[in-house]
């Protein structure tokens, strides 16, 4: 996990070529002490940085994002407010790359939606 304590796994199911995905977000941890004071959201970049480790335990590959595509954020993440979202992901190979399309909601309203290509990493 890159930043450390942002988030828990919750409920976390892998089936073929889907993830769906429980989040609870730590509301007291210290990035939204800064991301905004007093008006705490998600940023943008975690919530992007979640579905790269939720790919990444899915494939148990470690993965680079390549390509952001038809990145939509259409509501915001008050952790405060929306503690728990849900992150659903479908995942194909092609030629190598990790294709993801992928949505984020809390509640009955979508955050995000996402199309996203992660290369392999050689490690």
């Amino acid at each position: 996990m890159l930043i450390d304590g942002l988030y828990e796994i919750l409920e976390y199911e892998h089936e073929q070529q889907r993830v769906e995905a429980t989040i609870k977000l730590n509301k007291d941890h210290n990035i939204f002490k800064g991301h905004f004071p007093g008006h705490p959201v998600m940023p943008g970049v975690c919530i992007i940085q979640i579905i790269k480790e939720l790919t990444e335990k899915s494939l148990n590959k470690s993965l680079s994002l390549s390509v952001a595509s038809n990145v939509k954020f259409m509501a915001i993440i008050n952790p405060q407010k929306n503690e728990v979202i849900k992150v659903d992901l479908a995942l194909s190979e092609n030629d190598g790359d990790i294709k993801v399309k992928n949505t984020v909601s809390f509640d009955d309203t979508l955050a995000l939606k996402l199309n996203a290509t992660f290369k392999i990493k050689n490690v």
